[in-house]
Order: structure tokens, then sequence, then C-alpha cells
């Protein structure tokens, strides 16, 4: 590991111009690409104390071994110069975006004295004209052979043109007229080529001239009696809009844009391009990328219009881009793009209408690229293997652990505290054994107390399972009788054995006498806990109270996503690269996800509560009958007893119980606006505003 003192430049060797810098490794290896308004700025970054450098700068500077730059005039040429020298150098610690699968392009081979249309994929090749990228090759096809019937281009390969000019028989293409056969001379070349050029027109969007110039064809004809050719021409006009109809109209405005949203994690991003033109999306793309740099959205997005227009030009670049946070230098890259398509480009964040409505859209499968980049990961047997026996030898366990159970605490600002338990078994997540706890030991915000508590009830009730069944005697050595926390007074309470996502057991699944799956009977091999030192301290503690010491426990910090041991001053720090450390990673998020979905459930249930709830056996629907037929919960609670009877479906019992709860739920005095004096009355479905 190198000292990034040892080749750190004096400050007055580096310029305070734009420019594009390059850091090498001993052999002299590119390794991280950058550019800079400043360069002298920009490098006095990296040369700062490594403690304040994020993890993945500082293993970048580490391995550096040197660092140089190049001057530029503008930042639009540092920009330029970045691009070439990331797509020729390669280095290992940029943002590299790889599509998440090769998507086949509707391709016009203008390069060729014949035109061809057909279906493209890898790197594009010049000389062509490139629509897409289509999500699979038979929606291309299924456009083209309705196409094909007004503007009859060829389509075959080269081999099958020879062979047609040598014999002087067209293709089958040519007898039933989707093809010109310009391979027999039924067309010149110049009216070939004129075809394709129409092709490609009405694939660019210009639709509305060709539907408008066949429709006005089909009248003339008609007018002049020439029925089969005006129904011939109707059918093309068809034809034409059951094309266009594949292409759902977004945007009414005949827009031509790009859109492109961003999903990402502390580890990985995924990039989803939509191309609009004419108002309808053309074509669909995706990346996904490991973030080995400290790259923010706007990085990621700066990334991913450098791949995407760096080697286009013209109407391949839109006149709008829109995304979802802009380039830290957006006039820089705004002027990059305009010179690429030739005229001005409008970069922005949508801010409103339809465009941020398709925006959303586009956010929305960014989001679910990135969770199905994330489940094929995970499905992978083999990288699942690798994952455990890593997080095995980063945490000195004797074998890999088939069972980790990891818990999370959510709360919003001290109210509605709980917890989560989800359950992983061999990498992969057992839906039907998660787990949710309500902290009823205290009232407050404490989050290593809630963890302390949620571990005890937890492995509390696994001990009393192995008593149950007779797997565990008792004993006077110290994994005898299970003791009472200091820490928790009194009874613990029973966790909520309230499954998540599902409770069906899995075959072969250990059952309870009446055929129901055991809630705690198995103990994990690994205990994960979100967060740092306290919360790892206070899980370690609950099972020591308990006698138990044969799980292993450790937390995951997610500000640098260190994996904290009990009693370890120093976290373990994984390769940002592990599979050990994106397992682990996956199972603290899930835990997060799962608690935080019960704490909202549970804050919005205690907001839409009522006086009335607490009324034993009064179900929905006599709560609504009685709140009509008095207007509100106010009017109730004024009402007698022998008034709340005339309730449909009230008797005389359920009244008195009303009314009890009714007057044990009245307000001492009435809620005042303190900003307007005026008295806050409750609303009719019993809650004050």
């Amino acid at each position: 590991m190198a000292d990034p003192s040892s080749y750190r430049p004096r400050p007055g060797q580096i310029p305070d111009s734009p420019g594009v810098y390059k850091f090498r490794d001993e052999h002299r290896r590119v390794i991280y690409v950058g550019k800079a308004k400043n360069l002298r700025q920009r490098l006095a970054n990296y040369f700062q104390d490594l403690a304040g450098l994020h993890p993945r700068t500082r293993t970048m500077v580490t391995t550096a071994a040197s660092v140089e730059w190049t001057v530029v005039s503008t930042e639009v040429e540092a920009l330029q110069l970045e691009y070439s020298w990331i797509k020729e150098f390669d280095p290992r610690f940029n943002v590299k975006y790889r599509d998440d699968k090769s998507y086949p392009y509707l391709a016009v081979t203008l390069n060729e004295e014949f035109p061809r249309v057909q279906v493209m994929r890898g790197a594009k090749k010049k000389g062509v004209r490139y629509f897409g990228p289509y999500g699979h090759a038979w929606a291309i096809r299924e456009t083209v052979d309705l196409m094909l019937r007004v503007f009859p281009v060829r389509t075959c390969s080269a081999g099958v043109f020879k062979n047609a000019a040598r014999t002087g028989r067209p293709c089958l293409l040519g007898y039933i007229g989707k093809c010109s056969a310009p391979c027999v001379g039924r067309v010149t070349p110049e009216e070939h080529r004129e075809l394709a050029d129409d092709f490609c027109d009405f694939m660019a969007g210009r639709t509305g001239t060709y539907i408008r110039r066949l429709e006005k064809d089909m009248m003339a004809a008609a007018e002049e009696m020439e029925y089969e050719r005006a129904a011939r021409l109707r059918d093309d006009v068809e034809a034409l809009k059951r094309a266009m109809e594949k292409s759902a109209v977004v945007l009414a405005d005949a827009t031509d844009a790009d859109l492109i949203a961003v999903a990402e994690d502390e580890l990985e991003a995924a990039v989803q391009i939509f191309h609009v033109r004419g108002g309808r999306v053309r074509g669909q793309r995706g990346w996904v990328t490991d973030k080995v740099e400290n790259v923010d959205t706007s990085g990621l997005v700066e990334h991913a219009l450098q791949q995407l227009y760096g080697e286009e030009s013209g109407d391949a670049v839109p006149k709008e881009v829109l995304v979802p946070a802009l380039p830290e230098d957006p006039d820089a890259v705004s002027q990059w793009l305009a010179d690429r398509r030739g005229s001005q480009v409008s970069l922005r964040i949508p801010q409103r209408g339809d465009k941020k409505d398709l925006m959303v859209t586009v956010q929305r499968n960014a989001q679910q690229a990135l969770g199905l980049h994330k489940t094929k990961r995970a499905s992978d047997l083999t990288t699942r293997s690798r994952a455990l026996e890593e997080i095995a030898e980063a945490l000195g366990l004797d074998t890999a652990p088939l069972r980790i159970e990891c818990f999370d605490i959510s709360h919003l600002q001290g109210d509605d505290v709980v917890a989560s338990m989800v359950v992983f078994e061999d990498g992969l997540a057992r839906k039907g054994e998660y787990r949710r706890f309500q902290i009823k030991g205290f009232e407050g915000q404490d989050d290593v107390r809630s963890m302390h508590e949620v571990i005890s009830r937890r492995f509390r009730r696994y001990l009393q399972e192995k008593e149950r069944t007779g797997e565990w005697e008792e004993t006077p050595a110290a994994t005898g009788p299970v003791p009472a926390g200091p820490a928790v007074s009194g009874p613990v309470p029973a966790p909520d054995a309230v499954p998540g996502d599902g409770s069906a057991p899995a075959d072969g699944e250990s059952r309870e006498d009446d055929g129901r799956p055991k809630r705690f009977a198995y103990p994990p091999q690994l205990l994960v806990v979100d967060g740092g030192q306290p919360q790892v301290a206070a899980a370690k503690r609950a099972l020591d109270e308990l006698g138990i010491d044969d799980i292993a426990v450790c937390g995951l910090a997610k500000r640098l996503e260190e994996v904290w041991l009990p009693d370890d001053d120093d976290p373990v720090v994984l390769p940002r690269s592990s599979e050990g450390l994106y397992l682990l990673q996956r199972v603290r998020d899930e835990a997060h996800r799962f608690a935080i979905t019960y704490q909202r459930a549970k804050r919005a249930k205690r907001i839409r509560s009522s006086p009335l709830d607490a009324v034993a056996g009064l179900g929905d629907t006599r709560k609504q009958a009685l709140i009509k037929h008095f207007g509100s919960v106010k009017k109730l609670r004024q009402a007698t007893i022998d008034e709340i009877c005339e309730v449909p479906g009230i008797g005389r019992r359920t009244a008195e119980s009303v009314a009890v709860a009714l007057a044990a739920a009245a307000p001492a005095a009435p809620a005042v606006n303190t900003a307007t004096g005026e008295i806050m009355e409750e609303d009719d479905g019993g809650s004050t505003t």
C-alpha cells in the first residue's frame, strides 16, 4: 500500500486551470481518470488526511503511485478528454456502466448501395442508422412487417440478394409486395434509397406527413373510381397506424427527448433510459454498475451521459435530455451535448406535467432493474456459497453461517418503537420466518435498550422451545435455567410472533403439534444487528444473560459499511467487492425494510384510531352506523343510553359500553389553536383535527 505523500506534487506545480488528471499504480497502469475546473483545488482533496477520505477514495489513493495531469482550455474539452481516456485506459476505479442485457436495434444500412433493414446488436457501425433499442427482437420484426407494406425496403442478407440477382428471381417478399425487389431491377438504386430514407423519417417520428399523404392519395383514388388502389392505400394507412400504436404516446407535444433515471445503493447503481421520439417511447435500455468510486447521483448522471452520447452525433442526440439530478457543471455538459448534436440541447430536471410523470415511470423501472440485478446475483449458488465462506473467514467462524438472523429497530422520533427479525438460510430470504416486535419494556427512544429487549425476548422463546421439546435440560451450569436480565425489569413479554410476507412453512420444516411451523425453535449461526458497537454490545449482553454462548454476533454500521464484533475496538472492513459484504448488506437492508413497513403501518393505525375502538365486540359496521346516526363522535358522546339504543343493531349492553368508553376518552378541555384562538372540534371520524 503506497503512501500518498510519497508522490504528492507540490501545490505550486499544479496549475489552477481546467484539466484532466490520471492516477497510475506502481506498474504505470491508469487506475483513475478525473476532470476538474481547477486542477489545484481538486487534486488537493486527494492528499488530505487518509482518515478524512471516503473508503473508496482512500483505497484508490493508496493503490496509486503517481499522478499526472493535462491542461485544457475549457470545461467542455475536459469532459471530452475524460471520456476518451476512460474509454482508452478502462481504469479500475472509475464507474463503468455495463448493459444489463444485449439490446436489439432496428438498423438501416445506409452505407450500402441498396440499404437493408435488419435487427442488429452490439457495437454501432459507421454509416448505419439505428432506432431503439427495443426490449425484444420480435417487437422489431412485427413493426418492420407492418411497415414493409408502405416502405418495401430490402431486408434480405447479402447472400440471398446476390443469388436473386444471379437467377433473376426475387424472394417471396418481392412476390407479395413487401420488397421492391431491387435485386432484379424493379426499382433503381435511387428509388430504393428514397424508400429507405422515407422509412427512416417515419421511424424518427415524422409520421403525420406520410399518413396524410396516403390518406390524400386514397381519397383521390376513390374519386377516380380506382377502388382496388384505394383499398390498398387504406390498408397501408392502417398498417402504419398499427405500427405507431406499438409505441405508447407519452408526451402530447411530439417531444424528442431522452429521460434518464438512477436507482442506487451503497455499492451498485442502475440507470434506465427511455428514448422518446415524436412523443412516443421508441426505445428503452438499462445499465448497472458497481460504485467503485465515491460518486453521487450527479456523478452517475454525468457518467451515463458520457457513455450514452460519447459516440453519437446529429439526431442521435435529442433536443432535450431529462435527468434526476444535474451534473456538477451542467453548462459544460450541455455545451458538450450541443457540440455533438450540432444545435442547442436542453439538459434539465422535469418539474411538473407529463414529463415529470414519465420520469416517475422511468425511475420505477430503474428501481426494478436494480432489484432484479440483485436477485439474480443472490440466486447464484456459487456466489452465495462464496459469500458465506467470506463471512465465516472475516468473522473467524468455524463453519459458514447457513442461518443468519438480523434485527433492526425502527421508530418515528421515539413513537411507535418496533423491531424486525429477518431470516436468511443458505443466503436466501426465508420470509415465512420473519417476525416483528413491539417494544414493551419501556417508553421512549433508546435503540440500544430496545435491541437488548428484542434479543432477550427472541432467545428466551428459543430456550423455552428447547425445554418443551426435551432438547435442553436444566442444569446448575451457566447454561441452566433462563436468568432474568438486569436490563429488563419484571417478566419479559412474549414476542409478537407475526410472520412477514407469508408464513407458509417450507416442506420438511419442524412443526408444532397442531401442524403449524415452530416460530422460535431454530437458533442462527450468526446474529446480525443494524448498528455499531453499542447495538452489538447490547445483543451480546442479552445472549450472555441467557447463557447462550454458541451464536456469533456482529453489527453492520451503515455509514461506512463496517462490520463490528463484540469487545473489538476496531471494525472488520470487508472489501467493497466482497460477496460476503454484499450478503450482509442485503440482510441488513431487508431487516430495515421490514421494520419500517411495520412501523409505518402501526403509526397509520394509531392516527386512524377512534374512542369507539375500545368497545369490545363493536365492529366497523356498527361503528359506521353510530357515526352516521349521530353525525359525529362529539354528538354521540352527548347522547343518552336510550338514544344510542335507537340505532339499528345496538342493544342496551352495547350502548352502555359505548357510553362508558366515550366518557373515559372524553378530553379534559377542548383543544385550542394558539395561533388563531380557534377551538378545535372533533371530526366525524372521532379524531381531533
